[in-house]
């Protein structure tokens, strides 16, 4: 099961959605009756349970495009935030203050740093929400979703590329003399066990790991120092598993990118089973498989699975939203493919059209030219083909009736 859904996700779609925050069962806050998605957000679905995570990727993918968001939108993101810094998943009423019922998370709180800080302009916004996520830091050096639960790889891995985001290095936030490298690496199971390798969502009641694909692409750019946004990088220095009681962040992350690039490498993308139903692709966390391997340098793999993701990935993305239309072209971005073009679908375009339309700066209005003029060059080299097939056939028929008696 695919912990990082939220419970209503989980109950009520029937295909796996894009990736939301590391919510656990039963964590999630109640469902608000007939939300009205308001001006500003983008998607059209119930914003309740994911209105500041599937905002702060749109932003986070533009910007990576070379947009420049809309205001609007910014605006409504950064009016979220709660006077203490925090984030929760969504207000319907952000003219009120945040109270008891407002149920701030690490996750929205962390996707917001990471969104805000890529548009500029809201530093201020930004340092409240490091500090704030810094207070809500645990004893073993990671988060969980919400503070004072059991920390988390997910939200622990969210949380270190807000930091780092922010300018500050995971390294050197600590609590009780741990930073979340220690964390993550504590979650990391043995090479010799099961899933060597791959991390845990969490250890269980008797301090048990499992390996949990989910937290372990989460894992691998977080141990990098990296947020949502990751290219390519070097390819591991060490083929095998690194064995040790002390691991180092760059071992969890080859340890971890090994273990995620032996589950694609038959089929191109990781699997995932809903309640009560069989197993099938789990387009989100392959698309966020796709990053983690490049960002450990293991493009070969990465470019495989973003090439079954373009084959198969367009409908999910249609049905999920802004956040699975992000996460593509994060994807896309992190093994330098061309999400304009995916399997005939503009990620950018449809991503774009979920709410305010973003303004193109100079470097995404070039990119754009040049894939225009490469579609354009392509039409007339179609059409002038065919002008010569047609030739050619006339020819032939032409020699052919003056070849009968």
């Amino acid at each position: 099961m695919n912990v990082r859904r939220s419970a209503a996700a989980l109950a009520a779609i029937g295909v796996l959605a894009a990736a939301a925050p590391a919510t656990a069962i039963g964590q999630a806050p109640s469902p608000t009756p007939k939300v009205t998605v308001p001006a500003g957000l983008y998607g059209k679905g119930d914003p309740t349970y994911d209105g500041v995570w599937r905002q702060s990727l749109t932003l986070i993918a533009q910007r990576t495009l070379g947009y420049r968001p809309a205001g609007q939108a910014v605006d409504w993101l950064a009016g979220q935030q709660c006077a203490d810094g925090s984030f929760a998943a969504f207000r319907a009423d952000a003219a009120k203050d945040c109270d008891k019922s407002v149920k701030a998370d690490t996750n929205s709180t962390a996707a917001a740093v990471q969104a805000l800080r890529s548009v500029g302009g809201r530093g201020a916004a930004v340092d409240k929400a490091v500090g704030w996520l810094k207070s809500a830091q645990n004893a073993d050096g990671g988060w969980s979703y919400f503070p004072g639960a059991p920390s988390d790889t997910n939200s622990t891995s969210v949380v270190v590329g807000a930091l780092a985001a922010a300018g500050t290095d995971p390294a050197d936030v600590r609590k009780s003399g741990k930073s979340p490298y220690d964390a993550l690496a504590g979650w990391a199971v043995p090479c010799g066990r099961d899933g060597g390798g791959a991390l845990a969502f969490q250890p269980d009641k008797k301090g048990r790991l499992t390996a949990n694909a989910d937290a372990t692409a989460a894992a691998v750019p977080a141990a990098l120092g990296k947020g949502f946004v990751a290219s390519a990088g070097k390819a591991p220095a060490e083929t095998g598993c690194a064995e040790g009681d002390h691991l180092k962040p760059a071992q969890v992350a080859d340890n971890a990118g090994a273990y995620l690039a032996a589950a694609v490498a038959k089929s191109g993308h990781l699997t995932s089973a809903m309640p009560g139903a069989k197993d099938q692709p789990d387009f989100g966390n392959t698309a966020d498989t796709v990053v983690a391997l490049a960002a450990d340098g293991r493009t070969a793999q990465a470019k495989k699975s973003y090439a079954w993701l373009e084959k198969n990935a367009s409908q999910w993305a249609a049905q999920s939203g802004p956040a699975a239309y992000a996460q593509l072209i994060l994807a896309a971005h992190a093994v330098g493919a061309e999400p304009g073009d995916f399997a005939g679908t503009s990620l950018v375009r449809s991503l774009n059209a979920q709410g305010p339309a973003p303004k193109a700066e100079k470097a995404a209005t070039e990119k754009a030219a040049a894939s225009d003029d490469d579609s354009k060059t392509g039409v007339w080299w179609f059409v002038g083909a065919c002008l010569v097939a047609g030739i050619g056939i006339g020819f032939l028929l032409s020699g052919r009736k003056k070849r009968q008696p």
